[in-house]
C-alpha cells in the first residue's frame, strides 16, 4: 500500500460529498498461523491482504462499502452515500470529536513478522514434544498466530491517521485419558508486538500436560453455595464477560431491559469495587492510540467505589445517550464497520493481601484459569480451568474444574474482598457481531465472593 499520494486521493474522494458524514479506512495486513493437533502440524502459512471501506451517513441512514481495489475511491464514496440514502430513517447524531492528524508507529519488542515460519515451528515443536511426552496425555493442541495491521483513516471532518500495530497470540491445551475418563488443561497467552514470550514456555507446557493428567484422579468439589476465591485470570474473564459486555452502550440504547439494569448511579458493589476499561492503558493487546472512528483511546471508569459511573461508546451511542465518546468503536478488519467493543477491562487492586482473602474461610473453593462460559443479560455461567478445595484458610487438594453461575448484580454485592495483586490476561480474543477474535485483555486481582453457586 503506497502511502505517497494516498492522502491526496482520499481527501479528493471526500471533497464536496452530499452526506452528513463520511469516513474512509484503508488497511494493509499480514499474518502467520501455525496449528498443531497432537504431534501433527495441521496448518502453517502466511497471508496478506489489502482493502478498505467507506462508511457514510446521509438522510438518517448508514451506508457501508468495502473493497479490495483501491482505484476510484471517489466512486466508492458516492456508492456508500447512495446506500445510506436508500436506508433512510430517523436522524442519526454523532458526538462531536475534534479532527486529528497523526502517524502512530507499532509497539514492537521482538518483531514476530521478522521471524521465519521455520523458526516459529522449531519453537512450537518443542512444546508439542513436552506435552505429548507426559504419560497418559493422549493429545494436545497448539494454536499460534501473529499479525501486522496498518490502517489509514480519514473522514470528512478533516481527520487523517496512520496507525500500525502488531499482535501475537498462542494457546496450548493437553488432553489426558485413563480408560473412559478424559480431562484437559490449557493456557492462552498473548502480547502486543513482542514474540519473546513464545520462546520461554517450556515449564508452562509441562505444567499444562501434568495438570491434565492430575485431573484424572481429582475428586469432585461439593456442589451448592460456598465461598469462592477467583485467581486474576478467571476474575478477569468474569468481569469482561459478565459485566463488560453489559457496559457496551449499543446494547443499552437498543434494549429497554438493559436501560433498567444499567442505570447510572446504581450501586453494584461495595466501596472497594472499581472497574475500568481503556485503550490508553499502555502496552496491552487492547491498547491503541485511536479507535476506528478516529476517537482517542481513553481510560474509562465503569464502576467507581461500587457505583456505575460510565459505559463504553462509539460516537453514535454517545450522542444517543447524551454521554461522551470513549474511543471504543472497533472493527476487526476493513470488511466490517466499527461497533462498540471493550479494550482492556479490569478490576482495580484492593488493599488485602492474597493470604487475607483465604483467612477465615472454613470451607470453600479456589478457582483458577478458565475454560468456557456464557452470559444472558445479568445471568452468567463460567467453567474454571482448575480448582482446589480451601479448608480453614489453606489451599488443599486439587478437584475437578467447577462451574460457577449466578446473577451478576448479586455476585458483585457478594464480592467482599479484593486483593492487591493485579494481573492482566492477554490470551484469547473477544467475539461480538460476527467479528472475532478481537484483541483485548482483561484482568483483576484475586477476589473473594461469598454465597457463589458451584457445580
Amino acid at each position: 500500500m503506497e502511502q505517497d499520494g494516498l492522502r491526496d486521493r482520499i481527501h479528493s474522494a471526500l471533497a464536496g460529498v452530499d452526506a452528513s458524514y463520511v469516513e474512509v479506512r484503508i488497511e494493509e495486513s499480514s499474518s502467520s498461523t501455525l496449528r498443531y493437533r497432537g504431534r501433527d502440524l495441521e496448518e502453517i502459512g502466511r497471508s496478506s491482504n489489502v482493502g478498505g471501506n467507506v462508511r457514510a451517513l446521509a438522510s438518517g441512514g448508514w451506508g457501508f462499502v468495502c473493497f479490495n481495489d483501491l482505484d476510484d475511491l471517489r466512486g466508492k464514496v458516492r456508492l456508500a452515500v447512495q446506500h445510506a440514502k436508500m436506508v433512510g430513517g430517523e436522524r442519526v447524531e454523532l458526538a462531536e470529536v475534534a479532527p486529528v492528524e497523526q502517524v502512530v508507529p507499532a509497539v514492537i519488542g521482538k518483531d514476530p513478522t521478522a521471524i521465519s515460519l521455520a523458526e516459529k515451528k522449531a519453537v512450537l515443536d518443542q512444546y508439542v514434544g513436552i506435552m505429548m511426552g507426559v504419560p497418559q496425555v493422549q493429545s494436545s493442541t497448539i494454536g499460534y498466530s501473529d499479525g501486522r495491521r496498518k490502517v489509514v483513516f480519514a473522514n470528512s471532518l478533516g481527520s487523517y491517521l496512520e496507525q500500525d500495530r502488531v499482535d501475537v497470540s498462542l494457546g496450548m491445551r493437553a488432553v489426558a485419558r485413563d480408560g473412559g475418563e478424559v480431562q484437559q488443561a490449557g493456557i492462552s497467552l498473548g502480547s502486543l508486538g513482542d514474540f519473546s514470550f513464545v520462546e520461554a514456555l517450556h515449564e508452562q507446557a509441562a505444567e499444562v500436560a501434568e495438570k491434565a493428567v492430575a485431573l484424572l484422579k481429582a475428586p469432585q468439589a461439593p456442589g451448592g453455595e460456598t465461598t469462592v476465591i477467583l485467581d486474576p485470570i478467571l476474575a478477569g474473564v468474569f468481569i469482561h464477560e459478565a459485566f463488560g459486555h453489559l457496559s457496551e452502550a449499543d446494547h443499552v440504547y437498543s434494549d429497554p431491559r438493559m436501560q433498567e439494569l444499567m442505570v447510572m448511579g446504581r450501586r453494584f458493589g461495595e466501596d472497594h469495587l472499581n472497574v475500568v476499561d481503556g485503550a490508553a492503558v499502555p502496552d496491552l493487546r487492547g491498547s491503541y492510540a485511536y479507535d476506528d472512528e478516529g476517537v482517542p483511546g481513553q481510560r474509562t471508569d465503569l464502576i467507581r467505589e461500587g457505583v456505575l459511573v460510565g459505559r463504553l461508546h462509539s460516537r453514535e451511542t454517545a450522542a444517543k445517550l447524551g454521554e461522551r465518546p470513549t474511543g471504543n468503536a472497533r472493527a476487526i478488519t476493513y470488511r466490517f464497520p466499527p461497533i462498540v467493543r471493550m479494550t482492556n477491562t479490569f478490576i482495580l487492586p484492593g488493599t488485602a493481601s492474597v493470604e487475607e482473602l483465604f483467612d477465615g474461610v472454613k470451607e470453600g473453593v479456589y478457582a483458577k484459569n478458565w475454560y468456557g462460559g456464557m452470559t444472558s443479560m445479568e445471568m452468567f455461567t463460567f467453567s474454571a480451568g482448575e480448582a482446589y478445595m480451601v479448608r480453614n484458610g489453606k489451599v488443599e487438594e486439587l478437584v475437578r474444574p467447577v462451574m460457577l453461575s449466578g446473577n451478576l448484580f448479586t455476585t458483585l454485592q457478594n464480592l467482599d474482598r479484593i486483593g492487591n495483586d493485579l494481573t492482566m490476561n492477554q490470551g484469547g480474543g473477544c467475539g461480538k457481531g460476527g467479528q472475532s477474535p478481537l484483541a483485548v485483555s482483561n484482568g483483576s486481582p484475586h477476589i473473594r465472593i461469598q454465597h457463589c453457586l458451584v457445580a
